[in-house]
This record gives structure tokens, sequence and C-alpha cells, in this order.
């Protein structure tokens, strides 16, 4: 039986070996979970799409450094990552960065979802500033620690955590704003 890095390896192999099949079949297999990285990176549909598109022309073009120490679905993550958060630093967002951790720290307990859809907690994700909508992504949904989130955007951690916790407290108003859940 394969290893979990080895899923996919006949077809990553035939991908290295320029087989245009191969490589689209890896495309679908993998297409909807990085659009949605990128959705809630980018925040708009038709910046997704086109990092999605660029995510995978890298991906194919460094698919020979690719060596099953990682799953191909981990390895290709960060590359749409990465490709995500320069796009943003390339068009030199404001994002919302600041070291000072809120008054009402919540920490990292669960979010309290109860009567909460994660349609409507998707909606508010989407009000948020960048700082915070990128931070909340990678450490909620990506599952990134804080060590890792400040490594990528090139943050402390302290920010990271505050970033986090200044985005669930954020996304707690916008729900109670909007009359969502029992109790938020």
């Amino acid at each position: 039986m394969p290893s979990f890095q080895e899923i996919h390896k006949d077809i990553i192999e035939l991908s290295k070996a320029q087989n245009t099949q191969a490589q689209f079949q890896l495309y679908q297999l993998y297409a909807k979970a990085m659009y949605n990285i990128c959705y809630r990176i980018m925040n708009n549909r038709e910046e997704a799409e086109d990092m999605l598109q660029e995510s995978f022309t890298e991906a194919f073009v460094k698919l020979d450094s690719f060596r099953f120490e990682s799953t191909f679905g981990a390895w290709l993550k960060r590359i749409t990552i990465n490709k995500c958060i320069n796009a943003l630093k390339k068009r030199k967002a404001e994002l919302v960065y600041t070291e000072r951790l809120p008054d009402h720290q919540t920490g990292e307990e669960d979010f309290d979802s109860d009567g909460i859809s994660i349609n409507e907690v998707q909606q508010a994700m989407e009000e948020l500033p960048e700082g915070y909508r990128i931070v909340f992504s990678l450490f909620l949904l990506e599952g990134y620690d804080h060590g890792e989130i400040a490594q990528i955007l090139g943050i402390s951690e302290s920010t990271s955590k505050s970033q986090y916790s200044r985005a669930r407290q954020k996304i707690q108003d916008i729900l109670k704003q909007k009359g969502y859940g029992k109790q938020v």
C-alpha cells in the first residue's frame, strides 16, 4: 500500500513527463480546493481565478522539484498561498497589522457557532479588512500556526495572534449586527 505522500504518484510522474492528460487530471483533482484558498485570500472571484491559474502554472513548471516528501496537495497549497500573498504585496495592499492585542482578548478557543451557518461566516469574512481576513483564513481554515503565518506574511508571531483575535471579534460583531445565530 502506498504511503500517504505517494497519493496520485502515477499521475504526478506522468505530469513531470509533460503528459497533458495527467496534468489535466491533477488540475481536476485539486482545482476546487485551491480555488477556495485563493478566494478566501483574494476576496474576489476574478483574482482568485487568476491566482488559481498562476498557481497551477508555477506548480507544473516546478513539478520536477516535488520529491514526495509531503503530499502533492500540501505542496500545491504552499505554492497557491505564496502566489496569493505575493499578488497582494505587489498591489501594495494596505494590510491592517498591529502589535497591540485587543483589550477583550478572546484567545484561540473555538468560534461560538451556535445557530450560525458556514455561509453566514463566509459572508462576514468578506467584510474583514485584508490583514484580518488573510490571517483568519490561514489560521482557522488552512491550519497554519501563528509561527508559520508570521513567516509567510513577514510579520511577528504576536501580530499574527492579534490579527486572528481581532478578526474573530470582528466576525462575531458582524454576525451579531446582522442578527445571525442564537447567541454570538
